[in-house]
């Protein structure tokens, strides 16, 4: 897709000079994909002069070190794959309060007065098309027999996107029927060896035939680099997971901060979210995949599902010998 040169410029310039900020730098810390916000900083400088430093990685590592800096905060922005994650920090106080002009386009559910959500992905199930297995369309297909030992899954534990697809599946279903489908996809053999790459990437190798529980970008940005994967969204129903981003009260760098949220949230900057086969935040944004709208979203209670987070794990464990 090609981008469109926008007037953010004139906007940024605008509010610089309104707020008597002078260019400098701002740290993001930022849960992947890498090259998405790599390609936001550099536009963001361009339009504004003002640097990004950046620190890329897994959400759990983003959080461990804003644990470990809490004493001397670094981070001024920082962008998760978990929308947990920024209940919890808004709840802790460690959120500057900030809600973007360019916000007018996000849904409701996918902005606080704390934070908003960069984009969405889905989880999936993906599927090596040169495998000798058929294509699945729903979750349960993978319980069959043919597909025995051809499935892997991100582990719950490590993985945020996995944990809220087995919510999901556990709102949807129920306690019995949920329980029941992974103890029948563990007697099939299915293995569970990691965070999401480790479910992939044997899938990608044609070790095995089937993610159960792909996330849905990096899934689909494989086969656009032409990987012989097929994406599965069951029309049963999955669960989204919007990455949101958020300001630390810490910063020293408010205005600049609240900037580059307003350039993430810009017509450019959602552009470049669509690039990575997310879904953007805005509405107005095309993506370069399935929408909300168009997936059987199971709509989760969130906050009874975190209560119960260490009970689901140790049952997802004791099932999968975890």
């Amino acid at each position: 897709m090609k981008l469109s040169k926008l007037p953010v410029t004139a906007a940024i310039a605008m509010t610089l000079a309104a707020t008597g900020v002078s260019a400098q730098s701002i740290t993001v810390y930022s849960a992947g994909p890498a090259a998405l916000i790599e390609n936001l900083a550099a536009d963001f400088e361009a339009e504004s002069g003002i640097s990004v430093n950046i620190f890329q990685s897994t959400t759990g590592q983003v959080m461990a070190r804003l644990e470990a800096e809490s004493s001397n905060p670094i981070a001024d922005v920082v962008v998760s794959a978990s929308w947990d994650s920024a209940v919890d920090l808004k709840a802790q106080g460690d959120l500057l309060e900030y809600v973007s002009p360019n916000a007018e386009m996000v849904p409701d559910f996918l902005q606080d007065t704390h934070y908003v959500a960069q984009g969405v992905s889905a989880l999936a199930m993906a599927w090596n098309r040169n495998s000798d297995v058929p294509m699945p369309r729903e979750w349960a297909d993978l319980t069959d027999p043919v597909y025995q030992n051809e499935v892997t899954m991100p582990d719950p534990a490590q993985s945020g996107t996995a944990y809220q697809l087995v919510t999901g599946l556990l709102t949807a279903n129920g306690e019995e029927e949920t329980w029941q489908l992974f103890s029948d996809l563990i007697a099939n053999d299915m293995i569970v060896p990691g965070p999401n790459a480790r479910a992939l990437n044997p899938v990608l190798q044609g070790a095995k035939s089937v993610v159960f529980g792909a996330v849905d970008y990096i899934a689909l940005g494989q086969q656009a680099a032409g990987e012989e994967i097929e994406v599965i969204f069951p029309e049963s129903g999955t669960v989204v997971a919007p990455r949101p981003m958020m300001i630390l009260n810490t910063t020293q760098n408010e205005d600049e901060a609240k900037l580059f949220i307003d350039f993430v949230l810009s017509e450019q900057g959602q552009q470049r979210v669509a690039e990575r086969y997310l879904m953007p935040a805005r509405t107005d944004i095309e993506g370069l995949r399935p929408g909300i709208n168009e997936l059987t979203v199971i709509d989760v209670d969130e906050d009874a599902m975190a209560a119960r987070r260490d009970e689901i794990l140790r049952q997802f464990r004791s099932i999968s010998g975890q």
